[in-house]
């Protein structure tokens, strides 16, 4: 009788390995993922802008749209080279909303017809789609590994507090004239730590 008690534990045991947690690092396999959509939409220009109509079809289209901080407008003329005019009107309908116009436009699909432009709106959205993650959220651990729904949490609520999800790809350019700024909090730090 004892040596069948212990081949059912074996068994069991063996059984169990194959959810047993694999991640042994401290990193978690469940990351912020960014995902990007391109919203277009084809104006007509006058020669001197955007034609009446067509402002008005594009500031509704903003409106539907809700503009928010992170979103990035582009124009694209098709042939590369714009029309001052119809820019300005572009950029004067997405100062309204407090965006500015980037320079160059994503691809986007379809041909811009001749005296046209297309504007396109470019909205990121950061998750994390593999979350949450239950398989192995049981007790036992023998392998000293995360359990499958480590990092969810953290990277879930990092997702969905960033303001620009484009920070998570690309991180921001650091604009300030003086380079050495970090530098010199950190000298003067340390000056005042030595002079105690």
């Amino acid at each position: 009788m004892q040596k069948v008690t212990i081949l059912i534990a074996a068994s069991l045991a063996l059984a169990g390995c194959g959810t047993l947690p694999t991640n042994t690092s401290m990193y978690s396999v469940h990351q912020p993922v960014v995902e990007r959509t391109n919203y277009t939409i084809d104006l007509a220009s006058d020669g001197d802008g955007i034609a009446v109509a067509d402002q008005k079809r594009l500031n509704e289209w903003f409106d539907v749209l809700d503009l928010r901080y992170g979103d990035r407008i582009a124009i694209d003329s098709g042939d590369g080279f714009g029309n001052e005019d119809t820019a300005r009107d572009v950029r004067a309908a997405a100062a309204e909303r407090g965006i500015m116009v980037t320079q160059g436009a994503p691809a986007t699909p379809g041909i811009i017809a001749p005296g046209n432009i297309r504007v396109v709106v470019t909205r990121s959205q950061a998750s994390v789609p593999s979350c949450p993650d239950n398989r192995t959220t049981h007790g036992q651990n023998f392998n000293a590994g995360n359990n499958s729904n480590y990092g969810c949490a953290i990277n879930s609520n990092l997702a969905a507090m960033v303001a620009d999800p484009e920070d998570l790809v690309r991180g921001r350019d650091n604009k300030r004239i003086d380079s050495n700024s970090g530098n010199a909090a950190v000298n003067a730090y340390k000056t005042k730590a030595g002079g105690k």
